[in-house]
């Protein structure tokens, strides 16, 4: 699987785990270096707090695009460590 934004590829990894219709790529397959900690974070009932990431192109960016859960809880453990995409970022085989 391939997260891609603007023509550039942000992730890539044989082994996502999907939940809820999301690949959850290891953080090890991102790009870090596109990668840029937002102030934004979430509440999921069953997985916990979330944390963002925007995502940066050529000098473009794209806002809380990335996801991820620091520490997930119980019932999500297996996506600890991982990241998922969304706002335009196209995440294809």
């Amino acid at each position: 699987m391939k997260a891609i934004w603007k023509d550039t590829v942000i992730a890539q990894s044989d082994e996502t785990i999907v939940i809820e219709g999301s690949h959850y790529f290891p953080a090890e397959s991102a790009r870090m270096e596109l990668l840029k900690d937002s102030d934004t974070i979430s509440v999921c009932p069953w997985k916990g707090t979330a944390n963002y990431y925007n995502i940066g192109v050529d000098g473009e960016t794209n806002p809380d695009a990335a996801w991820y859960y620091p520490d997930p809880k119980d019932a999500a453990s297996e996506i600890r460590g991982r990241i998922a995409f969304w706002k335009g970022v196209q995440v294809i085989e």
